[in-house]
Parts: C-alpha cells; structure tokens; sequence
C-alpha cells in the first residue's frame, strides 16, 4: 500500500473511518486519521481490516514543514465532501 493513500477501516471500532497510510510493512500499515490517531501515535491495523481508495493526499505540504495532524484533517475532510452523496433527485 503506497504511502498517502486514503483508506477505510472494514472492522473494529473504527468501521467506516477514513484514514491515511503512513507506513506498510507487508500485512501491518500505520494509519492516522488527524484527531483520535496522530501521526505520533498511528493505528496498526492489517491490510485485510481495510478498504482502499484510489486518492492520495500530499504528504509534504506547500510550505516544506513537516507533515501535522490539521494537514491530514483537511485533506480526508475534502476526500469525503467530493465523494459524498449529492441528495439530489
């Protein structure tokens, strides 16, 4: 699973959350949603325990800081107002 890429969690208590990958070691990834996972402290979870999406957000911002949790916020918070529903008739 390449770095960056926007995920779903399938199971756990998490079920349905978009998550970022920050690492994959084979079957295990790191992954961090901004709020509850930091990037200080990820999410191990298996690879089957998830659902990948075709989107990958930057993972070195603009300004050339280091990558921070708001980052990662922002952009799952903009993946998922372009794949919402619309609710139109």
């Amino acid at each position: 699973m390449t770095r960056g890429t926007i995920v779903f969690s399938k199971f756990g208590r998490d079920k349905g959350k978009a998550m970022v990958v920050l690492e994959g070691d084979g079957e295990i990834l790191k992954l961090a949603d901004g709020k509850r996972r930091t990037i200080e402290k990820p999410k191990k979870k298996k690879l089957k325990h998830i659902q990948p999406t075709n989107f990958q957000i930057q993972m070195q911002p603009e300004c050339g800081r280091a990558l921070q949790d708001a980052d990662i916020r922002k952009q799952i918070k903009n993946f998922l107002s372009k794949t919402a529903p619309t609710g139109g008739r």
